[in-house]
C-alpha cells in the first residue's frame, strides 16, 4: 500500500510556509505530516494531507509548484531499534531512502514513518516479506 505526498517548491522568505498553511487551513485540508527542507534547490515543503487531491488543486490554483508522488508509510515499532527493522529491510533489498520523516498520529504501538523511495515496488514487496506494517488511504483518517 501506498499514500500521496506533495512535495512544494517555495522560497525562503519570511511566511512562505505560513501562507500554504494558511490555503490549506481555509479550505479545512489537515496536515497529518510534514517535512521541510532549506537545503534543497528549490526549497521544499513535503506534506501529506487528508485529501491530497484537493490540497494539490488549491496550491496549483494559488501558483504554486506542486509535484505528487507515492510514498510508503511504514508503521516502526516505538522502542530502540524500531526505527533501524524498517531501514535495514530497505538496505538489503538496496532500496535508496529519499526522505524519511515522521507521521503526526501513533498508531497502536508503533510510530508511524514517511518514506519516500527510489524504487517503490520493491521497497513494497519487501517491507510485506518482512512482516513489516504499511498503510494505504486509512492513514487520512487517522
Amino acid at each position: 500500500m501506498s499514500i500521496t505526498q506533495l512535495s512544494i517548491a517555495i522560497d525562503d522568505t519570511p511566511g512562505r510556509l505560513n501562507q500554504i498553511c494558511e490555503l490549506l487551513e481555509k479550505e479545512q485540508i489537515n496536515i497529518k505530516g510534514f517535512m521541510a527542507c532549506s537545503e534543497l534547490n528549490p526549497d521544499r515543503f513535503k506534506i501529506i494531507v487528508d485529501t491530497p487531491e484537493q490540497a494539490y488543486n488549491v496550491l496549483m490554483a494559488n501558483g504554486f509548484a506542486v509535484h505528487s508522488k507515492e510514498v510508503l508509510a511504514v508503521g516502526a515499532p516505538d522502542h530502540p531499534g524500531g526505527l533501524n527493522i524498517v531501514l535495514r529491510a530497505l538496505k538489503e533489498a538496496r532500496v535508496n531512502v529519499e526522505t524519511l520523516y515522521p507521521f503526526i498520529t501513533l498508531k497502536g504501538d508503533d510510530a508511524i514513518l514517511i518514506i519516500e523511495v527510489d524504487e517503490i515496488q520493491e521497497a513494497k514487496e519487501i517491507l510485506r516479506s518482512q512482516w513489516i506494517k504499511t498503510y494505504g488511504a486509512e492513514i487520512y483518517q487517522f
